[in-house]
Order: structure tokens, then sequence, then C-alpha cells
């Protein structure tokens, strides 16, 4: 048993925390298998960084493997089913910015947008996670830095040229990321997990992001509170 950021006691092996697990754990596999797909798609519009992109697609995959052991580890079977259709509309936008060729969306959307909100919500995870998950999600959030470097190198040398395609795509996308929060609070709650803390680690992060390429501060604002409102 843990305490957990709700000021509830956490078992592990109740049937309501493994309902909850069963979405959350289903999530985090899904979401390490659109990482390693986005990854491998971006080798075709940066084909002078596949070595790059192959090795952190491997390493995405790697962890949806950890995640497996997770739901494992607690008999828990993960609800794939739910967590593909929790992700169609991120995996859409994906999707249309590589078939339209807009890179700088694709890395915003999966080097900053998404590999900022892994770290925030592992970060907000690992203090209520069981012994198992806490020890894969410490070696996992690691890992997640470095795919967010590689974003912030490319984007930072291409800023002048993709900073309106960012700007553009930080708008359609950011909202989508509240909605996704939004649909999950209950059964993150229910392992656990602080919605707010969540939400300003993220903010944090990304915010952080954003000035490592050339955001001013006041465009961080603007840029970080877009569709915050509904979430």
């Amino acid at each position: 048993m843990s305490q957990s950021q709700t000021g509830f006691t956490l078992d592990f092996h109740s049937d309501t925390y493994r309902d909850s697990f069963s979405r959350i754990n289903a999530i985090v596999i899904v979401g390490e298998q659109e990482a390693h797909d986005n990854f491998i798609g971006l080798t075709k519009l940066l084909p002078e960084h596949t070595a790059a992109l192959t090795r952190l697609g491997k390493m995405e995959f790697r962890h949806r493997k950890s995640f497996e052991a997770c739901g494992r580890n607690l008999a828990v079977i993960p609800d794939l089913r739910f967590a593909e259709q929790f992700f169609a509309e991120l995996h859409q936008a994906f999707q249309s910015a590589i078939a339209h060729h807009q890179t700088a969306a694709c890395l915003l959307i999966q080097a900053l947008i998404i590999e900022c909100f892994a770290i925030a919500a592992y970060n907000t995870y690992i203090p209520v996670a069981d012994d198992f998950a806490r020890r894969v999600t410490e070696s996992v959030v690691a890992d997640e830095y470095e795919h967010l470097n590689f974003g912030e190198i490319w984007l930072k040398a291409n800023f002048a040229a993709v900073k309106e395609e960012l700007e553009a795509t930080n708008g359609q996308v950011l909202p989508i990321i509240w909605r996704m929060l939004n649909q999950v609070e209950l059964d993150a709650k229910g392992i656990g997990m602080n919605k707010q803390s969540l939400i300003e680690e993220f903010i944090v992060r990304y915010g952080e992001a954003l000035s490592q390429i050339g955001f001013s501060t006041r465009e961080i604002l603007r840029l970080t509170s877009q569709g915050l409102q509904s979430a």
C-alpha cells in the first residue's frame, strides 16, 4: 500500500485500483508505441537523421515492453482498445503533419508536447507507483529527456523559418492534450495522481522547451495557456 497525492491510501491489488490501472497502463503502452511510430515516421522528413531517429524509436519500443511488464506485475490486462481511441485525435494531428511535410509541426507534437507531457505524467506517477512500476518509470523518464533534446536542437536551429508553423500547431494540439487529460482524470486519481500537479509540471517543462528553442516569456505564456481553461 502507498499514500496517494490526493490523501487516501492506495491498495495496488484492489479491484478499484486495478480497474483504473488497466486504462492508465494501456495509455502508456500505446503512447510509447505511438512515439516509436512517430520517430520512425520522421525519418521520411529528416533522412539525414535516420540513425538518430531510429535509435529514439527503438528506445520508445523498449519503454512499451517495460510498461507491459508493469501490468503483468499487478496481473492487470491493459485496455488497449480504450487507449487507441484515447490517442485517435492526437494520432491524426501527427499523421496530417507528416502528410503535409510539416517537419516542425511533427517535432513540436512528438519531441516537445508529447515528451514534456510524458515527463510530467511519469514524474507525477513515480511517488505513488508500486515498487516495480516506480523503478521502471524512473528508468523511462530519464530517456525521455534525450528525446526532448533532439526536438529542441532542430527547432532552435530552424526557429525563424518555422515559428509560425509552431504557433499554429500549438494552437491545434494543446487543446487536444487538455481534453485527453480530462478524459482520464478519474482514472489518474484512482491510481493516486494529482491532476493539478501534472498540469503544473507540464506547463513548466513545456515552457522551458519553448524558451530553449527561441520563444519569449510573453509568447510562452500565451502558447502554454491555449485551451487550458477546459482542463
